[in-house]
């Protein structure tokens, strides 16, 4: 592929730091995720060719003009959406959607908590939350942030630094607690989470990005009848690919209709990548971040 794009994730930082589950031998080319257009194809590929424009991942390698994706991990990027959109949709997009549809079997009408709500991951939770007909409750540092969230489709947003979350989350829900959360941080956001969860609750196990992995005192699950549901998106290329295809696809034409609009903060050109990546290092990015390429 001719990477025209290269989107961000959290991951980068960590698979850089030598802590991710992938990882290659050093030296490497980082980055995951991408957009560009096909220059050539190998023996057996059927679904594209010379030419298309395509989003893709990759165990490592995206941030280069060119960077070769297998066939599983491509999808066609409609006309309407611009290499920027689609190196930064695959993954991120692709996480929530299988976590709150496939995983965590969210219904209309129950109530979605999504902690890091103006993150990458975290904004994509709550536009697909609020599309699958969910009320949305969204946590995040800033006022800012907030705000974010709130104009992404947030019913009720809540300043963690400010409130305690787990008691608000219980008042917006007459005590109920919220029937599906969804937590990239971990640490003490996990363990408060399982305080204001309902009845028959999936607690979505996204990520780490506080840095701490929380050690779950399972009699609260026990107790309060709900489950840990880990989510592991890279794993369906080669577990259930046709469930990936099927959700890129769902995706791709909600994106099309206007229904999810992909929020990106910043863009970069792929020489300042490390400007970028401190971006997230730092937690400060809202949004997604994009490098741009020259190819």
């Amino acid at each position: 592929m001719r990477v025209r794009a290269v989107g961000l994730n959290f991951a980068d930082t960590l698979q850089i730091a030598g802590k991710y589950q992938v990882k290659p031998a050093l030296p490497f080319t980082p980055g995951l995720e991408l957009a560009g257009d096909v220059i050539e194809v190998g023996e057996g590929v059927t679904h594209f060719k010379p030419g298309d424009r395509v989003a893709g991942y990759v165990d490592w390698g995206a941030m280069a003009e060119e960077c070769l994706v297998p066939e599983s991990m491509c999808f066609h990027i409609p006309d309407g959406i611009s290499y920027e959109v689609a190196s930064s949709f695959i993954i991120a997009y692709g996480t929530s959607h299988i976590a709150l549809a496939d995983r965590g079997q969210l219904q209309p009408g129950e109530t979605l908590l999504v902690h890091g709500a103006a993150g990458g991951v975290g904004l994509t939770a709550v536009q697909i939350g609020k599309q699958m007909g969910a009320t949305v409750i969204a946590t995040a540092s800033t006022p800012e942030k907030l705000e974010i969230a709130k104009a992404n489709g947030a019913d009720h947003v809540i300043n963690y630094r400010e409130q305690e979350f787990k008691t608000v989350v219980k008042e917006l829900t007459d005590g109920r607690g919220a029937d599906v959360i969804y937590d990239p941080v971990g640490g003490d956001t996990f363990l408060q989470s399982m305080r204001c969860i309902n009845w028959r609750g999936r607690l979505l196990v996204i990520g780490f990005a506080s840095g701490t992995i929380p050690h779950a005192p399972v009699n609260y699950a026990l107790i309060k009848n709900f489950s840990i549901v880990g989510v592991h998106w890279g794993a369906y290329s080669k577990k259930e690919p046709q469930v990936l295809r099927d959700s890129i696809a769902e995706l791709m034409a909600w994106t099309e209709q206007g229904k999810l609009q992909p929020y990106i903060s910043e863009t970069y050109p792929l020489a300042d990548y490390e400007a970028a990546l401190q971006q997230l290092v730092d937690r400060k990015a809202k949004g997604r971040i994009v490098l741009t390429t020259n190819a």
